[in-house]
């Protein structure tokens, strides 16, 4: 499956009494042709600390900040649910075991 950022290619033969060539017509690929993304999911945890659950998020997921991981874990504690990050399937995957191997409990689920 090709992701919008790369071109597709289609290519046409020409020929001719003196030679056979191909010509490489680049087009923008469509927009459906997009991986899809996926949500990582943290459950509320009554068993960890809240200070525990947001460092294993800051381990687990480097690009998050000290706030970002205080909110995601908050949004968990009161909702029963919050959003980590949304990305493509196998670091989706990756994050979650990772948080399950630390004995939080995680989720992934297909974007809409």
């Amino acid at each position: 499956m090709l992701d919008s950022k790369f071109l597709m290619l289609s290519i046409k033969l020409e020929k001719s009494e003196s030679n056979n060539s191909a010509v490489i017509e680049k087009k923008p690929a469509e927009l459906k042709n997009k991986s899809p993304k996926y949500k990582v999911l943290l459950h509320n945890d009554p068993v960890n600390s809240m200070e525990y659950v947001t460092i294993s998020l800051r381990e687990v997921v480097p690009q998050l900040s000290e706030q970002d991981a205080i909110a995601i874990m908050l949004e968990a504690h009161n909702t029963g649910v919050g959003l980590v990050i949304v990305c493509d399937l196998e670091p989706a995957e990756f994050y979650s075991e990772s948080l399950k191997s630390k004995g939080i409990s995680s989720s992934i689920e297909k974007e809409d």
